[in-house]
């Protein structure tokens, strides 16, 4: 497994780190993987992100550490954060899935309507980041297409400017749900990887409940809903039920 280099730009983060020296704790961090001593780059990597500051190649390269020490749970938790960061990024789909090999569980995905196939796969292209510039840029152009149709005599350009200027609102629009909705991908967490070893599946909140299922650790599910110690979670082939909210971490 490799690391990945990355460069920091212009950020807000607490007073402890910042600058030259965040930089520093990246360069230590990844000396410390490519020297064998994991444990010692997990603890770089992880007061990093405390700090605030977030990347997927730092998700990453603390889940290639993690993997390496024998934490797969911690591995694929860390993956799963990365590739919601950078959604197309080979290097993370690939150890998130090679890290899946090593869990117990093989559930089958629920076939998902094509249209919302389609849909989360296109949010999933790019950055909200991307989109929202994408929305920005497109609605200046509209803009200035629109202006022209207003202001300019010759029926065959306002003609050409109005339908341009249209198709330049459609895609700003577009764009801009599409930011929307990926940012709700990153930010809801309503995704998690379960870290308890075994956990039986409940029917109801509370111990007395009837056992419906039983899961093993580093499998992901969805979060459904929770009350008091219990979280409702449902498995990617449709299946749900109740486990303690300790026996899972939030993506």
């Amino acid at each position: 497994m490799k690391i990945k280099l990355f460069i920091l730009f212009l950020f807000i983060i607490t007073p402890e780190i910042i600058g030259q020296d965040m930089e520093n704790q990246v360069d230590i961090g990844n000396k410390y993987f490519t020297g064998g001593e994991f444990e010692k780059a997990i603890q770089v990597y992880e007061k990093i992100l405390g700090s605030g500051f977030e990347a997927a190649d730092l998700y990453y390269n603390l889940g290639n550490a993690y993997f390496k020490s024998n934490k797969l749970n911690y591995a694929i938790l860390n993956y799963e954060r990365a590739i919601l960061l950078s959604p197309n990024d080979e290097d993370i789909q690939h150890n998130l899935e090679l890290a899946g090999t090593f869990t117990v569980d093989k559930i089958d995905d629920l076939p998902q309507f094509f249209i919302r196939q389609w849909h989360y796969a296109f949010v999933q292209l790019f950055s909200t980041d991307f989109w929202a510039l994408l929305s920005i840029v497109t609605f200046i152009t509209f803009l200035m297409l629109f202006s022209l149709y207003l202001y300019i005599n010759v029926f065959r350009v306002k003609k050409f400017s109005f339908w341009l200027s249209i198709v330049f609102l459609f895609i700003s629009v577009s764009a801009f749900v599409f930011s929307y909705h990926h940012k709700e991908i990153v930010t809801n967490h309503n995704a998690a990887i379960v870290f308890s070893p075994v956990v039986t599946v409940k029917s109801s909140p509370d111990e007395t409940g009837t056992d419906l299922f039983v899961i093993h650790e580093g499998i992901k599910v969805s979060v459904v809903d929770s009350l008091g110690n219990w979280t409702e979670i449902k498995l990617s082939d449709g299946n749900k039920g109740w486990l303690l909210t300790s026996a899972i971490m939030r993506i």
